[in-house]
């Protein structure tokens, strides 16, 4: 337990892995009840890697359906589609390929980017986090969808607003949280 909440296994991951995705199968909807901007999206996996595609594409669709989420307020909600027509791709992909897929930006097998409509995040840090959110695997997962989703939906790198203040999700806490506080949310409750 950290902060409250069982947290997943930590798993060491393989520095390549097939180099070819595999998509969740299916579609699943928003929560009942909300409103806002349909937005379609798909979620893949490379094949390979030591984790499950479907409770990977139930992660993402849970954060992206958060009310503290992009969706906050009602102005977006999320349905995971396994084709057709897609606004961005989520994509957890082994080091290797992150490298492959993110150049020019050199992500030295730990950093996650989007590149195109794909949302590239980092397997090695998925199943690992960073040391600076201390052993709160689950928050820094939360974080990752959020920043590099945050990408395919316009948004730019943010820098921390003060020593001891809480992060903007869009600034890169991959890297480091600048003086800031973990925050793995563009709305956190207050």
């Amino acid at each position: 337990m950290v902060n409250g909440r069982a947290q997943p296994p930590t798993v060491r991951v393989p520095r390549s892995a097939s180099g070819r995705y595999a998509v969740a199968k299916g579609t699943a909807r928003p929560p009942a009840g909300a409103r806002g901007t349909i937005v379609r999206y798909t979620v893949e996996m490379e094949r390979g890697l030591p984790f499950d595609l479907t409770e990977f594409a139930s992660n993402v669709h849970r954060v992206l359906n958060d009310p503290r989420s992009w969706g906050h307020g009602g102005t977006m909600r999320f349905v995971r589609v396994a084709q057709g027509p897609v606004s961005f791709r989520v994509a957890l992909s082994s080091p290797a390929l992150t490298d492959r897929l993110c150049a020019p930006l050199v992500t030295g097998g730990e950093l996650s980017c989007r590149q195109g409509s794909r949302s590239v995040i980092n397997a090695r840090r998925w199943g690992t986090g960073v040391p600076w959110y201390k052993g709160d695997l689950a928050a820094y997962r939360e974080y990752v969808i959020n920043h590099e989703v945050g990408h395919a939906l316009g948004h730019g790198h943010e820098q921390c607003p003060g020593p001891g203040r809480r992060a903007p999700a869009m600034v890169q806490q991959t890297k480091s949280l600048y003086g800031c506080r973990p925050n793995p949310w563009p709305y956190p409750s207050e």
